[in-house]
């Protein structure tokens, strides 16, 4: 069983900083792509930033581009995201999923190509 678990969310004021960890455990297959996505109260889910682990190529929605940074480490087990310059928009769960094959498809903002998803850590900026 896969399992993903993201640690680093809080209360931050506006201007701040924080790092999200998630945590991948239990991979049977195959790794493609490691994805953050974020869901504020009433709103849909939306994507945030993904990571191609074999080339390291990184994608970033346009309201997170120049303040948020997503990286991995070396034995491919954990996914960051750096969050600079924190705004009160940014506030949301944010969940981090794991896409296990490529598809075919070059859409990583899409939530359906992900195959699995942790439980989502809570992320508040206050004005």
């Amino acid at each position: 069983q896969v399992q993903l678990v993201e640690t680093g969310g809080g209360l931050v004021q506006a201007g701040g900083s924080l790092r999200l960890s998630c945590a991948v455990s239990g991979r049977t297959f195959s790794r493609y792509a490691m994805g953050w996505f974020r869901q504020a109260p009433g709103k849909e889910r939306e994507f945030v930033s993904a990571l191609i682990w074999s080339a390291g190529s990184t994608y970033y929605a346009d309201s997170v581009k120049g303040r948020f940074t997503i990286s991995g480490d070396n034995a491919k087990t954990t996914v960051y995201l750096q969050m600079n310059s924190l705004k009160p928009e940014d506030t949301a769960v944010y969940y981090c999923a794991d896409r296990t094959y490529y598809g075919g498809s070059y859409y990583f903002s899409d939530e359906n190509e992900y195959d699995y998803w942790g439980q989502g850590t809570q992320v508040t900026v206050s004005s």
